[in-house]
């Protein structure tokens, strides 16, 4: 990657998740990952191990060892998002790195899309957060600004139709 100027950076693991190595670490994934109880999801979401959307339950210990030892169909899951009408795509983590891939394959399938990280590395809380909101909503994703700022004391004000009325 550096001979062809690409950044990139070594990553501190043991294995190569969504590899053929996560197979040496299924008995004790699975072990670790025993007590999670899944649940019905409030939210649903596409599965990019399966394509499918999912529906909380089958979210048990042998899925998430799934989702780390298999490959992510991260472009299958956006372009049926896309066929089914969405158009917006809020990557929920503290350094979105899909964000690119997911605006890439949006344009690739002729498609108008805003895919928004929603937190930076070292740059957490609120203040980012808010950011990443405006970022949202200027990208035409519906925010309910009341419920934001609730409880903060903030205020819809007028603004000058005129840039030199004060």
């Amino acid at each position: 990657c550096e001979a062809d100027e690409v950044r990139a950076r070594r990553v501190p693991v043991d294995y190569a998740s969504h590899s053929a190595q996560v197979e040496l670490l299924r008995e004790e994934l699975l072990e670790l990952l025993a007590p999670v109880e899944p649940r019905a999801a409030e939210v649903p979401f596409l599965s990019t191990v399966t394509g499918e959307w999912v529906e909380g339950p089958e979210l048990d210990a042998e899925y998430w060892f799934t989702n780390l030892r298999r490959t992510v169909e991260l472009e299958g899951a956006i372009r049926r998002l896309l066929d089914e009408g969405f158009g917006a795509f809020i990557e929920s983590s503290a350094h979105p790195v899909l964000t690119m891939g997911v605006q890439e394959t949006a344009e690739d399938a002729g498609r108008e899309a805003a895919a928004i990280g929603s937190l930076r590395r070292d740059e957490g809380g609120l203040d980012r957060f808010y950011i990443s909101l405006g970022e949202a909503w200027t990208r035409g994703v519906a925010v309910d600004w009341e419920a934001v700022y609730e409880g903060t004391g903030a205020a819809r004000v007028e603004l000058p139709t005129y840039a030199f009325q004060h």
